[in-house]
């Protein structure tokens, strides 16, 4: 039997799934690491946390699943997008790894945006200057560590940190590459206009590559370290949306991926690059060659009815607390939730906006709260399929759900009628490592491409459609919900001067 081995190397911990050649998961195993915040609004992390992560989970999985590591065909990579990470000419770490999180760039942002202009750069690279990014966090280095700037000479992503661990070779691949707003989106590769601009030497950053591309192969030292043999290929892999796509099996047009967990992702493969004039929306390459994606983040989605829980109910199971919400009538009776409780960054990248409950009365009950805090995060994520709207994606005709959130029936239904559209369950719930296992299986030649991966692996094990009362009815609601956040922007701001 042969093997395939994802590494999704999140911001909480590294995980290794085995999965068979029939696509069949044969065990998994997380390491969990810490993250620091030395300053207010920063994020960091070790990169040498990340490959101990790595050759922990390796050596469980392997161990734990009874599987040589010579069974292994294939690795594929996934993790955090964004991270900043730096190494010298002898392939050091220069400093922590600068995270996805972190919000210490805003004047940077600025300086990006000034540089090229804020048009051009979203023309290019598909995307506005955000402090999630990687581009903003290498100008703040240079301005803020002039000594740790003048050392650099290779610039990666996390994963692409453990990549280089395992096999000596530095490489990208086009989703996460992507994701730095250094990259010509069209062309799949580094954008000199942009690098230009922003005088970052070309030869610091990685190759790029498609998704199961093979990048190098795992070196005599790795294979002592981990368990796996020398010269096994390591893919490109994806970042971990792109990966978490291909998990489910999100990869042709028409095909849209919803992630109902902490946060709330809205992620539709297309055939061509899309743009979002305003960058309200992320543009990136998918990890599937020739292919693309538009992504909407909702900062606060499960994470909304987790708060509303532990607040309201505390040690309430979730099911007794939404039980009683299915017998509230739509609407929650005049009652709107705002899920802004972080922030938010689709459709309004606005740090400082807030949540609320609108329209509460002495009718109102937990129930009704409940109902509308379900209804107010599926209007969130509509949000996001607006804007793909109106960036020219019209043909959506399934949305494939996953999460902690979609574990719920009456979730899912409000969600097929607030988007009309039938939502399915699919039999795949490991996500992003599964997806980098399938990117693996394809470079190793068990399957000829993605999407006969996918195929021949994820199966959909429920529907859900949308009810046409509850279309007619929540598209009239979702209306009103529009209103609340311009509403409430400027008291919002206000208050976070309190």
């Amino acid at each position: 039997m042969a093997y395939f081995l994802g590494i999704d190397v999140s911001t909480t911990g590294v995980k290794a799934l085995l999965m068979d050649e029939q696509g069949q998961v044969v065990g998994t195993a997380n390491t969990e690491q810490p993250l620091y915040t030395p300053y207010p609004l920063w994020s960091e992390q070790n990169p040498q946390d990340w490959w101990n992560g790595a050759v922990n989970s390796i050596r469980t999985v392997l161990s734990q699943s009874g599987v040589d590591g010579s069974q292994v065909l294939g690795v594929g990579l996934t993790g955090q997008m964004h991270g900043l990470t730096l190494l010298d000419k002898e392939g050091n770490v220069l400093r922590p790894a600068i995270l996805w999180n972190d919000q210490r760039t805003a004047q940077q942002c600025d300086e990006i945006r000034t540089r090229l202009g804020k048009s051009r750069l979203i023309q290019i690279t598909g995307n506005d200057a955000l402090t999630g990014f990687t581009a903003p966090k290498i100008l703040w280095v240079r301005e803020h560590e002039p000594e740790v700037y003048a050392r650099v000479r290779h610039i990666l992503l996390p994963k692409d940190y453990v990549r280089y661990r395992l096999t000596g070779e530095f490489a990208v691949d086009c989703a996460d590459g992507a994701g730095t707003i250094l990259f010509d989106l069209r062309r799949r590769t580094w954008s000199e206009e942009v690098l230009k601009a922003l005088e970052i030497p070309l030869e610091w950053l990685p190759k790029t590559c498609e998704g199961p591309e093979i990048t190098g192969r795992i070196t005599a030292e790795a294979a002592q370290a981990t368990g796996l043999k020398e010269g096994t290929p390591v893919m490109a892999g994806g970042g971990d949306q792109a990966a978490q796509a291909v998990g489910v099996g999100a990869v042709q047009s028409g095909i849209v991926a919803l992630t109902l967990g902490t946060s709330g992702v809205v992620f539709a493969t297309t055939g061509e690059p899309f743009i979002e004039p305003e960058g309200r929306l992320h543009a990136f390459c998918h990890s599937v060659p020739g292919r693309w994606h538009l992504m909407g983040v909702m900062l606060s989605a499960a994470g909304s009815l987790r708060w509303y829980r532990d607040a309201l109910a505390p040690g309430v199971s979730y099911d007794d607390l939404l039980a009683p919400a299915a017998d509230v009538p739509m609407g929650s009776e005049g009652l709107l939730f705002l899920p802004y409780l972080t922030g938010e960054r689709t459709p309004h990248p606005d740090p400082l906006a807030r949540g609320a409950f609108v329209g509460l009365t002495v009718r109102h009950t937990r129930a009704h709260m409940t109902r509308a805090v379900l209804e107010g995060v599926a209007f969130g994520l509509r949000d996001g399929f607006e804007l793909m709207k109106s960036a020219g994606l019209t043909h959506i005709e399934q949305v494939r759900v996953s999460g902690g959130g979609a574990r719920s029936p009456l979730w899912r239904q409000i969600l097929a009628d607030v988007f009309d559209a039938e939502l399915v369950t699919v039999n795949t719930t490991e996500g992003a490592a599964y997806g980098a296992a399938l990117l693996a299986g394809v470079g190793a030649g068990i399957w000829k491409t993605v999407d006969e991966a996918c195929s021949a692996a994820i199966r959909i094990t429920g529907s859900t459609a949308p009810r046409p009362e509850g279309v007619s009815f929540y598209q009239k609601a979702y209306q009103g919900y529009r209103q609340l956040y311009p509403s409430l922007r400027d008291l919002s701001h206000a208050l976070s001067e309190w």
